[in-house]
């Protein structure tokens, strides 16, 4: 068990630092690749969708079944979990305000863009300053600061359920656990972008929004480590087997929720639906190899 929860936060933690590669590529790219984001988004909503339902939820269920001793209370208790993990990540996803949405698609051309006009705003707040018309708590640079900060914050929010959900598949099955760990670690590379444009925008520092940005991925393992032990003292076969159903409701929610319509919004709608089936085979015969 001890070499297993290693594993499990190894690959949470993968997951969860992949945003500072969006971070890295707002810096180093000289343009969004939509073509690849639009289909590589769709391939991880496509395992995420697959194994949720065929290995997850359909497990949780038989797994239910033995535990309460009734297949049909085994089967309310696996699908009020499976939508307990939607109703979680959705209450999170409506708390979020829209104007600091993490999925809000971002662009590296934005920060390309948009350099030379934070450039302009910083000089300007420099010279109010030096003017004395300058007044704490004013000017655009502390607000977009602000902005930034808080795209950063509710981002960290959003991921912690993801870690959890990644954590405790692996726990499951090591093999599972992987493939969802890079569907996840793919779905956070523009959550890094989403993070660095408007804090580079705020400040003008790259380190000050790489930082932001990689800070925001550790909330993932830090999900997995706070839910881990706070259910291993009262852990059943039942509550597992709960916990997992979960756990596909959650990466059902997200698949559908963030990353198809994600995918849609880097405009590349077919290669969006090619990269889900793109997914779901490969996700589908990994799984019939392992047999």
């Amino acid at each position: 068990m001890d070499n297993n929860v290693l594993i499990a936060f190894g690959f949470t933690l993968m997951a969860g630092l992949s945003t500072g590669i969006g971070s890295a590529l707002a810096f180093f790219a000289d343009r969004t690749n939509t073509r690849f984001l639009a289909a590589s988004l769709g391939f991880s909503a496509g395992v995420m969708i697959y194994v949720s339902f065929v290995e997850l939820l359909a497990g949780a269920l038989r797994d239910l079944a033995v535990a309460a001793g009734d297949p049909a209370r085994g089967n309310w208790l696996g699908v009020g979990a499976f939508f307990a993990g939607m109703v979680l990540i959705g209450i999170i996803d409506k708390l979020v305000p829209e104007v600091e949405n993490p999925h809000e698609v971002k662009r590296v051309e934005e920060m390309r863009e948009d350099e030379e006009a934070a450039a302009s705003a910083r000089a300007s707040a420099r010279a109010e300053a030096a003017s004395g018309r300058h007044r704490p708590g004013q000017g655009n640079t502390r607000q977009l600061m602000r902005m930034g900060t808080m795209t950063a914050l509710v981002i960290g929010i959003h991921n912690f359920p993801e870690g959890l959900a990644t954590f405790m598949s692996t726990l499951e099955d090591t093999s599972i656990g992987l493939s969802i760990a890079v569907a996840i670690a793919i779905h956070n590379i523009p959550e890094g972008i989403a993070v660095s444009v408007p804090i580079y925008y705020a400040t003008g520092d790259k380190a000050k929004a790489f930082k932001w940005s990689f800070l925001s991925g550790l909330t993932e393992p830090l999900g997995a480590l706070v839910g881990y032990l706070v259910l291993r003292t009262f852990m059943t076969p039942t509550l597992s087997a709960m916990v997992l159903a979960g756990v596909a409701g959650i990466m059902v929610f997200i698949s559908l929720d963030e990353l198809l319509p994600s995918a849609e919004k880097y405009g590349e709608h077919h290669l969006s639906i090619y990269g889900a089936v793109a997914g779901m085979a490969v996700m589908a015969v990994s799984l019939l190899l392992l047999v």
